[in-house]
């Protein structure tokens, strides 16, 4: 585990130092429709007064909209050079930013409402962030992610070829998920109310001109049983 992290940490520079934002693919008019609908994923369900931990924060392109909430956030990442950005760009008086890791967390038993991240658990040993998750959540707290779908073809292909991996700027560790496997993980955690819906047909790159036609097709196909498997992304919700 504790080469996986350096990775990361290692990574996390990497990203600080070329542009977290265009790496993530969240600059352009695809990839900010994109994040604007990841924000209202993750935070629909947050009010006033709630203590939320987001896992894997990176420079904050969430954490702020979190905190319009009103919730009183604590983001956390391994990687300082991230963290540092967050602080000056994604400043606000309801959020606390934390170096952890996400498979040892500090913090006591039961204390957080919810738990939030988006394209953050593919990065983690998987079972033993679960496990640390469901550990610090309240009963009757709730944990919202998106993630990549291992079963849309190019996130496959990205996912398990290395030089392909390296040249889209991913870490050499992170995966993707087959959304069944990652239910049955969740259930066996301890988790219930376990709900992942595949979602996201848009690309981000695709050119402005057609962002707006692709986006609703892909809407289209979202609606559609069997093409809906394919979506590039995963929404996934569930109660302790």
């Amino acid at each position: 585990m504790q080469e996986r992290i350096a990775k990361e940490i290692q990574h996390g520079r990497f990203l600080a130092q070329h542009g977290a934002g265009e790496i993530w693919n969240w600059e352009g008019q695809a990839g900010k429709l994109r994040w604007a609908r990841r924000v209202k994923m993750l935070s629909n369900h947050l009010r006033p007064g709630m203590s939320v931990l987001e896992l894997g924060c990176g420079i904050g392109y969430f954490t702020r909209e979190l905190a319009r909430s009103g919730a009183d956030i604590v983001a956390i990442d391994v990687s300082p050079e991230l963290l540092e950005i967050a602080k000056v760009d994604c400043a606000a008086e309801n959020v606390r930013y934390e170096i952890q890791n996400a498979c040892a967390l500090s913090y006591p038993d039961a204390v957080f409402d919810s738990v939030v991240g988006s394209s953050v658990l593919h990065h983690l040993e998987i079972k033993e962030a679960l496990h640390e998750i469901y550990r610090v959540l309240k009963s009757g707290g709730t944990i919202y992610f998106t993630e990549p779908n291992m079963l849309n073809p190019q996130i496959a292909i990205q996912k398990n070829i290395p030089w392909i991996k390296r040249k889209l700027g991913d870490s050499p560790d992170e995966t993707a998920f087959f959304r069944w496997p990652l239910q049955r993980s969740l259930e066996r955690t301890g988790f219930r109310d376990v709900r992942i819906d595949p979602f996201d047909f848009l690309h981000p790159k695709t050119p402005p001109s057609i962002v707006n036609r692709l986006n609703a097709l892909g809407r289209f196909f979202e609606r559609m049983p069997v093409a809906s498997e394919f979506a590039g992304s995963l929404y996934i919700r569930a109660i302790k």
